[in-house]
């Protein structure tokens, strides 16, 4: 995959420490306001880009979404991919694993739902869940940890040498800017059929969590498959930032439309 630049890439090999790495940037905007009309544009390349991929059906892109509890991943795909064609655009959600599931390895369920050429896919939280929960709760030991990552990456290449783009983004939020989210559902009677006691529960472990994202960011941020980590506090500015992202790697494919089947100059109606 050609390298993509953006001051949110984590390149390959470096060390992730998320404290160093800010949640609140705004990219510079005065305002949500001012951000709207480039938000729009991006959408507008997006449904350009996604039209010929899915004509061509030669390429096809994996977004993987993942962060802390109300990091904003649905906000994330219900703003951003609005305008595109929904015939051509597939979202999974990976939760706990199903007794059918769980008698495979952790990646059988993820490859099923890899996009065919000619589709986008978005994992609104990914294979990365079989990794973090468990460690974080101690179900595994880092032997398998670092076992599982490395599995991770030989299957992202895997999909990267099959004409699959995968492109990862890690929604960035603070400890305080959660609090006030989860605050904001409590107080919000619309809201309250999103809360989950999980969702308080593993607050709890924000540390280990932190610790374990970092461990993952570095060891699976590659050139196949890189990571980005996406300042998440704005939301407005999020979403600028991530289409921003996917504008490019769409558009750095250079795909054409299919050469045409039939003559239309000669067809007659």
């Amino acid at each position: 995959m050609t390298k993509i630049k953006s001051e949110y890439r984590i390149k390959t090999g470096s060390k992730v420490r998320l404290r160093h790495l800010k949640t609140d940037s705004d990219g510079g905007f005065k305002s949500k306001e001012q951000a709207a009309p480039v938000l729009v544009k991006h959408r507008d390349r997006l449904a350009d880009a996604q039209e010929v991929l899915y004509a061509s059906g030669t390429k096809a892109l994996l977004i993987v979404l993942q962060g802390m509890d109300t990091a904003g991943k649905d906000g994330t795909i219900s703003h951003i991919f609005s305008g595109v064609n929904p015939q051509g655009c597939d979202v999974t959600p990976f939760k706990i694993p199903t007794p059918e599931e769980a008698k495979h390895d952790f990646l059988w369920r993820v490859h099923k739902a890899v996009p065919p050429r000619g589709k986008i896919g978005i994992f609104n939280r990914s294979h990365y869940e079989d990794v973090l929960s468990p460690r974080v709760h101690k179900l595994i030991s880092e032997k398998e940890v670092g076992r599982r990552l490395a599995e991770i990456n030989r299957f992202e290449k895997s999909l990267a040498e099959n004409d699959v783009v995968v492109v990862k983004f890690f929604l960035h939020i603070s400890e305080g800017e959660q609090k006030r989210r989860l605050q904001s559902r409590l107080d919000t009677p619309a809201k309250h059929w999103k809360l989950s006691m999980a969702d308080f529960n593993e607050r709890l472990f924000w540390p280990q969590y932190t610790e374990a994202y970092e461990n993952l960011l570095s060891a699976t941020s590659t050139d196949d498959a890189p990571w980005f980590v996406i300042p998440a506090d704005v939301k407005w500015y999020r979403n600028v930032a991530i289409s921003e992202i996917l504008v490019k790697a769409m558009e750095r494919l250079k795909l054409k439309y299919p050469k045409p089947t039939v003559d239309a100059g000669k067809i007659k109606l």
